[in-house]
């Protein structure tokens, strides 16, 4: 395969592509890691939680479409805080954003093992999780619009089996079950709760990652945002209330496979449907590891382009017009951190740098519309500035929470990225200007 250093990426996508792609990345946190928040906040907590993470989500994509729009460029968030803040801006971001989803992946993967494992307790988890890693890993290289095309596909059947699932266990919907201790932590329990609800929602900003590849990326990305995030409200709620009234919550809230253990309550573990969604409970999973293997690449590209990570990691295959490099380098680092992690303590990572990278993101477009009034706004955020203040603020809030009851997650972050900064200094990063026109190169 041949490389072209710094290449072109290939404008294929439409807006079916980009729902299909930020429903994809996200639905699997309909599936799992959502009802560890039971465990330190019962339903109500984390109902109350969610909530609130609900409406940071809606202000903030509705605010990062105006930014997406503005400045298509495959690093996201990296490229607005560089544009807005300069180098350590963009650092930062673009860390965060690296953690965010870097580290969803390996989360997805396990849980993908762990649902494999529960139809066919044979099968080990972690080969598995590597397994599917790879499996991904070459669809991903093999082309976007055929990665793309695949969205739709599983993208399309997660949400029906989530329909399904609402329509297997409505009728066994109890409200005394959901209130059965409802809020054993209090009000505390609730803050807890904010990185689990988060996991809800987590990735949609993945969209931005391959905005070089849209057509008409001005026109076709605010469509794509918005019909996926209005998609993923409806299925969070329903979702979680639905589930919490099945029986008691505390049957579930430490388990990587929730849906299919709630059917087998309703219908017996030795079901057919039981299995059969089980099995088909896979769509969204791998829905989710298939579109953040994709955004988590163009973020290593978009980087490397920069000379933010080595520069090897840029190139493009001539054939697939693929960052195949990025799609590796993103494998490596998800197989290390399956093996060293557990599912919790990954999914707080992730969590973490996602809101990290929301407050960087929202500070950038505050500064932008003051340093660069004049800078083209197909797709500008509603009610600026009340939208994007209630993202910063509660994104805020979800950081303060997630430091304050992960202590030890949130020292590895953070001192990984002090090193990166460090790094950064020492090589001499941060004297060296990136013109308009590389951040922006397509």
């Amino acid at each position: 395969m041949a490389d072209t250093a710094t290449g072109q990426l290939k404008r294929v996508l439409k807006p079916v592509h980009l729902w299909a792609i930020g429903v994809g990345l996200v639905i699997s946190g309909e599936y799992f890691g959502w009802n560890l928040g039971w465990h330190v906040a019962g339903t109500m907590g984390l109902l109350i939680a969610t909530l609130v993470v609900t409406l940071m989500y809606v202000t903030f994509i509705f605010s990062y479409t105006e930014l997406t729009a503005a400045i298509p460029h495959a690093g996201g968030a990296f490229a607005y805080a560089y544009r807005a803040m300069g180098p350590f801006g963009g650092l930062i971001a673009g860390y965060a954003t690296l953690i965010d989803f870097l580290l969803a992946t390996p989360a997805i993967a396990i849980s993908l093992g762990s649902y494999l494992h529960f139809l066919y307790p044979a099968i080990p988890v972690m080969q598995s999780a590597l397994l599917f890693n790879t499996a991904f890993i070459i669809l991903n290289i093999s082309g976007v619009k055929e990665s793309a095309t695949f969205s739709i596909l599983i993208t399309v059947l997660a949400v029906g089996e989530l329909l399904l699932y609402m329509g297997i266990v409505t009728p066994h919907f109890k409200m005394s079950n959901f209130l059965t201790d409802p809020m054993p932590f209090g009000w505390s329990g609730v803050f807890a709760a904010l990185p689990y609800a988060v996991w809800l929602y987590l990735a949609i900003e993945g969209v931005a990652m391959v905005v070089e590849e849209v057509k008409e990326p001005k026109k076709n990305i605010p469509k794509g945002y918005i019909s996926a995030i209005l998609t993923l409200v409806f299925l969070a709620l329903a979702v979680m209330i639905l589930t919490g009234g099945i029986t008691n919550w505390h049957q579930l809230d430490s388990l990587a496979y929730p849906l299919p253990a709630s059917i087998g309550i309703v219908l017996g573990n030795d079901n057919g449907i039981t299995k059969l969604f089980a099995g088909i409970g896979l769509f969204g999973l791998i829905a989710s590891l298939h579109g953040i293997i994709l955004a988590s690449s163009r973020q290593v590209f978009a980087m490397a382009r920069s000379g933010y990570l080595p520069r090897t990691l840029a190139n493009v295959n001539t054939k697939f017009k693929t960052p195949h490099w990025a799609l590796i380098g993103s494998g490596v680092v998800s197989f290390i951190a399956i093996f060293i992690g557990t599912m919790d303590q990954i999914l707080v990572l992730s969590v973490l740098g996602a809101v990290v990278m929301y407050l960087m993101s929202m500070v950038s477009l505050f500064i932008l519309r003051k340093k660069e009034p004049g800078l083209e706004r197909p797709f500008i955020s509603p009610f600026y500035p009340v939208f994007p203040a209630i993202a910063l603020v509660i994104s805020a809030i979800c950081l303060f929470a997630i430091i304050w009851f992960n202590a030890l997650v949130s020292l590895i972050f953070f001192a990984l990225l002090a090193a990166a900064i460090v790094i950064f200094m020492l090589m001499g990063k941060h004297k060296i200007k990136i013109t308009d026109d590389a951040l922006l190169e397509r």
